[in-house]
């Protein structure tokens, strides 16, 4: 983060513009919204500001720039169209500790101006930290789309009536419930409807209500595979409206970013070699307590917590002691990772038909590895680099052929992506050799060859450039690896 986000009161305050045309007309403007005593200097001014001072809004200086119209002022902003007199004022600026916004000048500025969408007194700023002043304007206009005009009133509402709401509703949780109310309830519907009596008497009729015992619920989520754009509208609310969050060893940081500040954040996640059981009961005990509390608990899930997740034993769990659930699902890295490498799971000339799995089944006598061994489907392997020795030994063994493709994908939608393509019988050597780790899924079938053409996203590694006559089971070492970056 480069620059600290901050909201200051310029109320009463004296700031100085420094310049006489368009932009620090605008400027100037701006900061009489917010209240501020605006001291403009400059030679010559535009017609703007002769009437701003006209209706004794602005005080104008009109003589050359002179050092001592810095010393009653708290903030400065330099507009003029000479940038070396934009960086005097600048180093001025900075040996008094003034800050100062230079226009369209970020490196001699000490503070940005954003981009602003108002609804009094709920203000959202946008920067790009001044490096591109159209990206922050495009992010403006998405976010005007978002929030209507009610939403100042609503904020407006809520601050009348918030010695009420912090004396009838004790304690931050109570509050949380009441504000969504106020939020997702009749309230601001009748705002949206122009009927702020009505609003009014809504928020009235509820806070003179008995208060009901807070009820707490669990959210099972799914948070994708790892990039954070790959979540659900559902799953963002869900992290944002969290009082704890239950997070797994596979659910990313950016996805963390988005859940809301003051959550309660528990890792729970299984590491190599723990008592999975044991870790297991942790979290069935972590969800019930928490929710008995009146608390509304996010069970966090890399993927999706029915495909692999265990998401069925935890429902199960709650169901037993009476707890409230919603699911919300996720996009299992069966799909995602796939679709970020570029293969397809199902393609008409190649695969008629998916199999989802987990690595452990290597490990499986009961398994029908005849039936997976069969060409003409996609084998999708989950947690798939720890078992790959087996898996690649009982395929061959039940007859899938040494030449069939496949693809290994590691961190798979993350910016650490990699894909690795060969042949089944080179799997285990080339996953050794060029160090694939954990999280990696592994996809086996005549698609996995796709990638090596319809790769899109991060770094491939493709050992499929030779011919289907050449030797199979050369060493990886011994010929050279094809690498794109997409």
């Amino acid at each position: 983060m480069d620059l600290f986000p901050i909201f200051t009161s310029l109320k009463g305050r004296r700031i100085l513009v420094v310049g006489g045309g368009a932009v620090a007309e605008r400027k100037a403007r701006s900061l009489l919204a917010a209240g501020a005593e605006v001291l403009a200097g400059a030679p010559a001014f535009s017609r703007g500001l002769l009437s701003l001072a006209a209706e004794a809004r602005v005080e104008l200086l009109q003589e050359e720039f002179n050092p001592e119209w810095l010393d009653s002022v708290w903030l400065v902003v330099a507009a003029t169209d000479s940038r070396e007199l934009n960086r005097s004022i600048a180093q001025l600026a900075e040996e008094k500790r003034l800050f100062i916004n230079v226009v369209d000048d970020p490196e001699l500025s000490s503070f940005q101006v954003p981009s602003i969408v108002d609804r009094s007194p709920l203000v959202i700023a946008i920067s790009s930290s001044g490096t591109a002043p159209v990206l922050a304007r495009r992010v403006r206009e998405r976010i005007e789309s978002l929030f209507d005009h009610s939403w100042g009133a609503l904020a407006q509402l809520a601050a009348r009536h918030r010695s009420a709401i912090r004396s009838l509703r004790p304690g931050l949780q109570r509050r949380r419930q009441f504000y969504d109310w106020l939020l997702d309830g009749p309230v601001a519907s009748k705002l949206r409807a122009n009927r702020s009596a009505d609003a009014e008497r809504a928020i009235l009729q509820e806070l003179s209500r008995p208060e009901k015992a807070p009820i707490g619920e669990v959210l099972l989520v799914g948070a994708g595979p790892g990039d954070p754009g790959l979540l659900t509208l559902k799953a963002l609310r869900a992290l944002n409206e969290a009082d704890v969050i239950l997070y797994d060893r596979l659910v990313s940081d950016e996805v963390l970013e988005l859940a809301r500040r003051d959550a309660e954040r528990i890792f729970v996640g299984k590491t190599p070699g723990e008592n999975h059981h044991a870790t297991q009961m942790r979290i069935h005990d972590l969800m019930v307590r928490h929710a008995r509390k009146g608390q509304r608990v996010v069970r966090l899930k890399g993927g999706d917590a029915f495909v692999f997740g265990r998401g069925g034993e935890e429902l199960e769990h709650l169901t037993a002691h009476d707890i409230p659930f919603q699911v919300v699902p996720g996009l299992t890295a069966g799909l995602a990772c796939t679709a970020y490498a570029g293969i397809p799971l199902t393609h008409r000339e190649h695969a008629h038909s998916v199999r989802f799995l987990t690595a452990h089944s290597a490990n499986r006598p009961d398994l029908d590895w005849k039936s997976l061994a069969q060409p003409g489907q996609t084998l999708v392997f989950y947690m798939g680099v720890s078992q790959i020795v087996d898996l690649q030994s009982q395929l061959l063994k039940r007859g899938r052929a040494p030449d069939t493709p496949f693809a290994l994908i590691e961190n798979g939608t993350r910016s650490q992506q990699r894909v690795l393509t060969g042949r089944l019988s080179e799997l285990a050597s080339l996953a050794t050799y060029h160090s694939f780790v954990a999280p990696s899924l592994l996809v086996i079938g005549e698609v996995a060859a796709l990638g090596t053409k319809l790769s899109w996203y991060g770094m491939h590694i493709n050992h499929l450039e030779s011919s289907e006559h050449d030797n199979q089971f050369r060493r990886p070492q011994d010929r050279t690896a094809n690498i794109a970056h997409a």
